[in-house]
């Protein structure tokens, strides 16, 4: 059995993962995904986009920096009945060959990297020419980003890195990100998924349970007496964001859908 190399592997972000796999759904529809195709699926977690793919019938190598995703993953695709080749790696060095895939997809991966710059020219490095990028990036001032603000009252400063990964998820920031790469943005569409929750406490324990950097912080935030205090914290932001409706709290999570395409002769 694998062991965690990361707080991804860190809790029950699987479950999260469940939540996000629409998502990779509408990415592999957008990415025109087919038999023979050569994909590689960046961050890819506990598999969404992967195993969408290899069901299609694309060649599909996958990889993440968490073994024990890489193994939950694998589990998956063989219970699924398909082929996927699984890798470990990180954003910033791919081990894969130049232009060694036809459509790059990364679900809510990418955007992680500590040096955006160093990861978007990864990704242009590995798409063939003619070849096409499909992401998805939480959009600055939705869900997600919120509850990393309420976090940084708490936890330790993040390790340095190029910006807030909803730069991604910013239509011009991402220009700006893969600008110096020969990637050439195609389109980029508005997307949303939402999670139900019985009430604002249920919604706040599922963002911790799902969240292995909090989690691996727990015993340090009880000891400092502030544990509470961010459970608080999560419950307001499910509260302050949700929307009543017959089944509890709904709540909404943006993102956004972007393509990039690799012109098949140099710019």
């Amino acid at each position: 059995m694998a062991r965690a190399r990361t707080t991804w592997g860190i809790g029950e972000y699987p479950r999260m993962a469940l939540e996000l796999e629409p998502a990779a759904g509408a990415a592999v529809h957008v990415a025109g995904i087919g038999p023979g195709v050569r994909v590689l699926d960046v961050a890819t977690g506990t598999g969404n986009a992967a195993l969408k793919a290899a069901q299609l019938g694309a060649a599909v190598t996958a990889l993440d920096i968490e073994p024990v995703l890489i193994e939950q993953a694998g589990r998956r695709a063989r219970s699924a009945g398909v082929d996927i080749r699984w890798l470990l790696g990180d954003f910033e060095r791919l081990p894969v060959p130049d232009g060694s895939a036809d459509v790059v997809l990364s679900i809510f991966g990418v955007m992680y990297a500590a040096d955006h710059l160093a990861a978007a020219r990864e990704l242009a490095r590995v798409t063939a020419p003619g070849g096409r990028v499909v992401i998805t990036s939480w959009q600055p001032g939705s869900v997600m980003p919120a509850m990393g603000q309420v976090l940084g009252g708490f936890l330790p400063p993040p390790l340095p890195s190029s910006g807030p990964p909803s730069r991604w998820g910013d239509p011009e920031a991402l220009r700006d990100i893969l600008e110096d790469t020969d990637l050439r943005l195609e389109s980029m569409i508005p997307g949303h998924l939402m999670m139900t929750f019985a009430d604002a406490n249920e919604g706040a324990l599922f963002l911790i349970d799902t969240a292995g950097h909090l989690i691996s912080e727990r015993d340090s935030l009880i000891r400092r007496g502030v544990w509470e205090d961010l459970q608080d914290g999560l419950a307001n932001l499910v509260d302050e964001r949700g929307q009543r409706s017959d089944a509890g709290v709904d709540v909404r999570l943006d993102y956004l859908l972007a393509t990039a395409v690799k012109p098949s002769r140099p710019r």
